[in-house]
């Protein structure tokens, strides 16, 4: 899951959240509707996933990431919003919702 943590910077700093363990998010650029940004130590899985939900958001322009190299890549992923909406705030969004899913998911799949 990625949460914005303020520091005593211009830019909150973007952690993720993963199995309690959190990995730093290297933003490359932000702008007002776009955030670039590097999830080091991530693969295909968790920014896919991210991915389509930011998608289906009706704030999102568009949302893609790549991995350079398959072996020692790490994903880019940029986010576009539309206008008057932050890219920060539909990450935090998206990656709220997928918790809440995988966290359904896993309670389903207990149950059998």
């Amino acid at each position: 899951m990625f949460v914005i943590k303020k520091k005593n910077v211009k830019y909150p700093q973007i952690m993720l959240i993963k199995d309690d363990n959190m990995s730093e998010i290297e933003i490359i650029t932000e702008k007002t509707l776009e955030i670039e940004f590097i999830a080091h130590g991530e693969s295909h899985g968790i920014c896919n996933a991210i991915r389509r939900k930011l998608m289906q958001d009706d704030d999102v322009e568009y949302a893609v990431y790549s991995i350079d190299h398959p072996l020692i890549g790490e994903p880019i992923m940029t986010i576009k919003t539309k206008r008057g909406k932050r890219p920060q705030k539909v990450l935090l969004k998206a990656s709220k919702d997928l918790k809440k899913e995988t966290e359904d998911f896993k309670k389903m799949i207990e149950s059998i």
